[in-house]
C-alpha cells in the first residue's frame, strides 16, 4: 500500500488513541531495543525518536497478529511477512495488556466485524436494517460471508 508522506506526518500529529515511551526492537537481525515514543492513531502505529516531532516510521495495523511474548513484551507480526517481528517492551503488565487490546481493536477488519455484528443484532431486535437509511445496506463490505440469506430480500 502506498502512502503520501505529508498525509502520514499530518496523521501522526493528530490526537492518539494511546501513546507511551516503549522499548522497541525492529525486525532486522542485529536490531537492538531502543526507547521510542509510540502512538496509536486509528489503525497506524507511529514511532518517533523521543526527542523528535516527526515519526521515523509507521506500521499499518492490518493483516497482522499481536501476541504477548512475556509479562512486559508484545510483538506484531504481519501475515505476509511472518519472519519480520517487531517487539515492544512495556513498563508494566497492565500497560502491555492495554496496548495489545488497543492494537487488536484498531484494525479495519475488527471494526467491520463489529459493525456487521451490531447491524445483525439491531435487525434481529427491530426488524429494520440500520444501514438502509444511509443507502449503503447493499454494499459488499457490510455483508457477512456466511451463506445466510441477506438481512432484507433483494429488490425485484
Amino acid at each position: 500500500m502506498r502512502f503520501n508522506e505529508k498525509e502520514l506526518i499530518f496523521l501522526s500529529r493528530q490526537p492518539s488513541d494511546r501513546s507511551a515511551e516503549l522499548g522497541m526492537r525492529g525486525p532486522k537481525r542485529g536490531d537492538v531495543v531502543k526507547r521510542r515514543l509510540v502512538k496509536l492513531i486509528v489503525n497506524f502505529l507511529f514511532y518517533f525518536r523521543t526527542d523528535e516531532e516527526e515519526p521515523i516510521g509507521a506500521l499499518l495495523l492490518e493483516q497482522c497478529r499481536v501476541e504477548r511474548e512475556d509479562e512486559l513484551v508484545f510483538s506484531i507480526v504481519f501475515l505476509d511477512e511472518a519472519e519480520r517481528k517487531y517487539l515492544f517492551e512495556c513498563d508494566s503488565r497492565t500497560q502491555c495488556v492495554e496496548w495489545i487490546d488497543a492494537i487488536m481493536k484498531s484494525s479495519y477488519e475488527f471494526m467491520r466485524k463489529n459493525l456487521i455484528f451490531y447491524r445483525t443484532e439491531i435487525h434481529r431486535l427491530t426488524g429494520k436494517d440500520p444501514l438502509e437509511q444511509y443507502g449503503i445496506s447493499d454494499e459488499t463490505r457490510f455483508q457477512v460471508n456466511t451463506g445466510l440469506p441477506p438481512l432484507h430480500p433483494p429488490l425485484p
